[in-house]
């Protein structure tokens, strides 16, 4: 198991299941990190593990309409070869929104796991990392989803996905909302 699997696990072995689909997650990503043979490898299996953001600032959480799906979601995507998790993080939030964001001071906070299709027969075993953002706005680039904007928690709550809205609840109860 490699450093970056290894530590993973213990991220994801301590987390507490905010409800029963977090629970399943985690137990489905940690049975991932055991016995797939390149789990941060988007090639080297259908399942594999993908790194996506929750994006806090000063005007609330930022998420995009997918466009394929037509769901609100957090900006994420597959891990690039040799890079971590918590920096793919990073990247897909620049990628998809424009938005510069950065990890809380006290560096990476993985807050939440969702396992779930992905589409082309994938299975996303999903790490959602905590950043932080200032309040500018949104610019995707073209070819990207357009349609990205600040919700305040509880709206951003209401329009995500059920794997998003257990993560986001977590979050904002964290965040004193």
């Amino acid at each position: 198991m490699s450093g970056h699997v290894a530590a993973l696990r213990r991220l994801v072995a301590a987390m507490a299941p905010v409800d029963e689909r977090h629970e399943r997650s985690i137990r489905e990503v940690l049975a991932g990190l055991d016995t797939l043979d390149r789990p941060l490898d988007e090639h080297a299996d259908a399942t594999h593990v993908t790194s996506s953001a929750i994006v806090m600032g000063p005007r609330g959480t930022l998420l995009h309409r997918h466009k394929r799906l037509g769901l609100w979601l957090q900006p994420g995507g597959h891990i690039e070869p040799g890079e971590a998790p918590a920096d793919a993080a990073v990247r897909e939030t620049l990628e998809e929104t424009g938005i510069v964001a950065r990890h809380p001071e006290d560096g990476p906070a993985l807050v939440h796991v969702d396992a779930h299709d992905g589409g082309r027969g994938h299975r996303h075993l999903d790490l959602r990392y905590l950043l932080l953002a200032g309040d500018e706005d949104p610019r995707p680039p073209q070819g990207e989803s357009q349609d990205v904007q600040w919700f305040p928690i509880d709206d951003a709550i209401r329009v995500a996905d059920l794997g998003l809205a257990g993560a986001l609840r977590h979050v904002g109860e964290h965040a004193g909302r």
